[in-house]
């Protein structure tokens, strides 16, 4: 039986509070996290003959495929910016979004097994599954500089100002949102399966509601405030806007877009650890 008096480095408890949030020991299990990410990187590309050069041709092909549908047949403006170019930063982040959902969304269920035999915060493999999806996009990010360089050498005016210094902080809001919305799908996918299957068409779906292959420029009116609601539209255009000077800036909506972050990303992680106490009963 347990002393109280004897002094564990980890204390095990049968119960507890469901908003009790113990951030603290997911930090001291930081190495298990990246035990996951490398995980991830091994069964993504294990046996592949290109391995991780996908993380280059995957945006590559979808900009590449944009251009010559949304550019050259259906005539969809740009701002004056090289067509690759425009959705290559579009992608960039939208791509980091849809993945952290995507593999977030399906935490319980896919890890079951090894969270039915031995014990560690649970919080850490969503994490993991947002820091390897993070350098994806940081590879992204990199061939848009590239990009960038390579159509300014031809002659082309991309306009880079000092907003550019806002970009990691909408790369980090970016993935905590993402991260939000997986874990509360996740949360609810131990009991109602069909949400996984819903998820991939909702992202479609919500990926047309973002300026992502259009500038938020060609929308008027009502439909533009619609579009600007979405909490994932101002953080893409302040994106391109901060890198490629596309469109303006959109202060007043990404600080709506903040807002709904923290909320959305809140409400998860006490849904996920509320969810966690019985989810093996239901899995």
């Amino acid at each position: 039986m347990w002393d109280e008096k004897e002094e564990w480095d980890i204390v095990i408890t049968p119960y507890r509070k469901w908003y009790d949030l113990n951030f603290k020991e997911v930090f001291r299990y930081k190495d298990l996290i990246f035990l996951f990410v490398k995980r991830e990187f091994t069964a993504q590309y294990k046996q592949t003959i290109l391995g991780p050069l996908w993380f280059i041709i995957n945006p590559l092909i979808s900009s590449f495929i944009s251009t010559i549908i949304f550019g050259n047949i259906a005539g969809i403006q740009s701002d004056g910016v090289p067509y690759f170019l425009f959705y290559l930063c579009g992608y960039t982040l939208w791509n980091y979004f849809s993945t952290c959902v995507n593999v977030t969304s399906s935490t319980f269920v896919s890890n079951a097994g090894i969270m039915g035999k031995v014990y560690f915060p649970r919080l850490t493999m969503p994490i993991s599954s947002v820091i390897y999806a993070a350098v994806n996009m940081s590879i992204v990010f990199i061939m848009s500089i590239i990009a960038i360089v390579i159509y300014e050498l031809k002659g082309y005016s991309i306009h880079v100002g000092m907003s550019v210094i806002l970009i990691p902080l909408l790369m980090l809001q970016t993935a905590i949102f993402g991260l939000g919305v997986g874990i509360i799908v996740s949360s609810l996918t131990t009991k109602y399966r069909d949400l996984t299957i819903l998820v991939g068409f909702g992202l479609n779906l919500w990926m047309y509601l973002t300026p992502i292959v259009y500038p938020i420029s060609e929308v008027k009116g009502v439909l533009k405030t619609v579009i600007l609601l979405n909490p994932m539209s101002s953080i893409i255009q302040n994106y391109k806007y901060a890198l490629i000077g596309t469109g303006d800036f959109e202060g007043m909506y990404w600080l709506l877009s903040i807002a709904v972050t923290v909320i959305v990303f809140m409400a998860g992680v006490l849904l996920f650890n509320k969810v966690e106490r019985t989810f093996m009963d239901t899995v």
